[in-house]
């Protein structure tokens, strides 16, 4: 019988990240993250953040701007090597507002053990594809 893989499935826990980031939950959210992690929003031009206290930070004030917040996975895929590429919808109601925000933007994860070492977020869905496609076969 073959022994069965301890790497937890990144899919799974991908869906579990997109149903806290929608509650709100930010500490579930955070035990996402590797404790060594780098989020990096330099591409949409919010910088970068690195530590569980930076990303806390960032994750509660973005997601604390907003009324009603939804995050909704439309493509994610695993690349291999830790590798994922995810194509997103983030909706929303910003806090005193009557109008929605609705952006779809595109992420780069690296999964270590189960937790994620770096976040990138891109406005360009090729690119991030692109830039997830090289990080894969540089991590081979």
């Amino acid at each position: 019988m073959p022994e069965e893989s301890t790497t937890p499935d990144t899919a799974e826990l991908v869906r579990r990240a997109f149903e806290a980031a929608s509650r709100g939950d930010v500490d579930e959210v955070m035990s996402f993250f590797a404790s060594n992690c780098v989020w990096d929003d330099s591409a949409i031009g919010l910088g970068t953040r690195e530590g569980l206290t930076a990303i806390r930070e960032h994750i509660e004030a973005w997601v604390g701007s907003y009324e009603e917040f939804e995050w909704v996975p439309e493509e994610h895929l695993d690349l291999g090597n830790g590798v994922r590429f995810g194509v997103s919808i983030q909706k929303g109601r910003p806090v005193g507002s009557t109008g929605y925000v609705h952006q779809r933007f595109a992420t780069v994860t690296v999964w270590v053990e189960g937790r994620i070492e770096r976040f990138a977020t891109y406005p360009n869905i090729s690119e991030a594809r692109a830039a997830a496609e090289r990080l894969a076969e540089e991590r081979a």
